[in-house]
């Protein structure tokens, strides 16, 4: 098939394209990112896939395409869209078409809305080196899938079953029908909680096999799940871990009577890692073999990555974005370090509306005396989004509540205050946050 992807430099869409690719398809795609920044690198990655890449106007399009998937974030008025539209080609979004790829495999969904990327790539990534052949297809950047042909945000396998993280943000999980489920967790993020659990809860009645959910999650208890095999730490369950010990930068702890190393810090990312080991275990996989390459896992790029770590100076950049998340990286931090100052750009005027109190609160919760907040101007990608909240309104939330919090500039953080060598530079799709984190620790070195 000849297959056009409109808004192919996002995450869920260029995995889409470059596993197409990988499968022998002839793929084109677009993304007006490129148009503005021809440089950009993952421009680079996906033509040394064989992609062709276009410009986003309409003008490259004609009846030799078979299909046209568009992200979601392509509007309709949009001249390829208006174009394929009065050529006749058959059009798709995006998630429609990863429906449709899902129910082409025996497909593991992994849903949650926190961890599910580092989950799905963990899972991927095991799976692999125990040689079971899986496809993947992720929406973060696996660091041990990367090469010059490859984002690291998929794999075409050999074998008939596919890991996929199942993301709720546009409510389209419910047209998975997969053949395992695993559902992490359950808080504030894209929707209200109630609405993301009736998904959660539609996803588990549409899944043929087993379902599995994070044991500790009283919000997912609260689901219609129906007979589900859970993981857990601080309750009983058939996956629990126990014996555990955190450290700064990995993990260990017991399952029955296996022993495991996880070369990633935090609870968030032992349960990432229960969740793999309970739906392996449910796949007849062995504890000892799951255990003889988890130490391997070096984690998804934007997750805990570490920029610099010499004795002294610490830079850290991660994705978190909502405030589930944002408290998990926060815990691990506060065993790390007793003077963080930490940097977070939220993402999109409306998620920022959605969470405004809920990112108060945990800065509120989780700021120390001595910690320092500095927040960017909201990320905005195009669209016509109304432009009526600002991170002024979470700063001041966060300084009425006792934090420590101001708006400032890029340019601002050329200079980093004195006595500050512990940096973590958070916030989700702005893909320049990994480059202001290389900064910030180039600055430090200097000084």
């Amino acid at each position: 098939m000849k297959i056009l992807f409109s808004g192919i430099g996002g995450s869920g869409v260029s995995a889409i394209a470059g596993f197409m690719a990988d499968r022998g398809h002839t793929v084109f795609g677009s993304d007006r990112l490129f148009d503005r920044d021809p440089g950009h690198p993952i421009r680079a990655s996906l033509t040394a896939q064989g992609i062709t890449l276009i410009q986003q106007d309409g003008k490259a399009i004609d009846r030799s395409f078979d299909l046209a998937v568009f992200s979601t974030a392509v509007e309709h008025d949009n001249p390829e869209y208006v174009k394929a539209m009065e050529l006749g080609i058959p059009l798709k979004t995006r998630p429609e078409y990863l429906a449709e790829i899902v129910a082409g495999f025996e497909t593991i969904a992994v849903a949650g809305t926190s961890g599910k990327s580092t989950t799905a790539g963990m899972l991927a990534w095991i799976m692999r080196q125990l040689g079971m052949e899986p496809n993947f297809l992720g929406g973060g950047r696996v660091k041990q899938f990367r090469s010059a042909a490859n984002a690291g945000n998929y794999i075409a396998g050999k074998s008939g079953m596919l890991v996929v993280e199942a993301c709720e943000s546009d409510g389209t999980i419910v047209n998975y029908r997969p053949a395992e489920s695993l559902i992490l967790n359950l808080d504030l993020d894209h929707h209200s909680i109630a609405e993301t659990g009736a998904l959660f809860a539609e996803l588990s009645r549409n899944t043929s096999g087993v379902v599995i959910s994070g044991g500790d999650d009283r919000n997912l208890a609260a689901c219609d799940l129906g007979d589900v095999r859970k993981f857990s730490i601080d309750s009983d369950s058939g996956c629990r871990a126990v014996d555990v010990e955190y450290s700064a930068f990995e993990t260990r702890f017991r399952v029955q009577e296996t022993q495991y190393r996880l070369a990633l810090p935090g609870k968030h990312n032992l349960y990432n890692a229960l969740a793999c080991i309970a739906v392996l275990s449910e796949l007849g996989v062995r504890g000892a073999d799951i255990s003889g390459v988890l130490p391997q896992f070096s984690g998804i790029e934007r997750r805990f990555d570490i920029h610099l770590n010499d004795g002294r100076h610490l830079v850290i950049d991660d994705y978190a974005h909502n405030p589930h998340k944002i408290a998990g990286l926060m815990q691990t931090m506060a065993r790390i370090s007793g003077r963080i100052c930490y940097v977070f750009q939220p993402h999109g005027f409306g998620p920022t509306r959605l969470m405004r109190e809920g990112y108060i609160r945990t800065f509120a919760e989780h700021l120390r005396p001595d910690d320092q907040l500095f927040l960017l101007p909201i990320y905005y990608a195009g669209g016509t989004a109304a432009k009526d909240i600002s991170s002024e309104d979470i700063a001041a939330g966060v300084r009425a509540s006792g934090g420590r919090a101001r708006v400032v500039s890029r340019e601002e953080l050329s200079v980093t205050p004195p006595g500050r060598d512990v940096y973590v530079v958070f916030g989700a799709r702005d893909d320049t946050l990994s480059g202001l984190a290389e900064t910030i620790a180039s600055r430090l070195l200097l000084r």
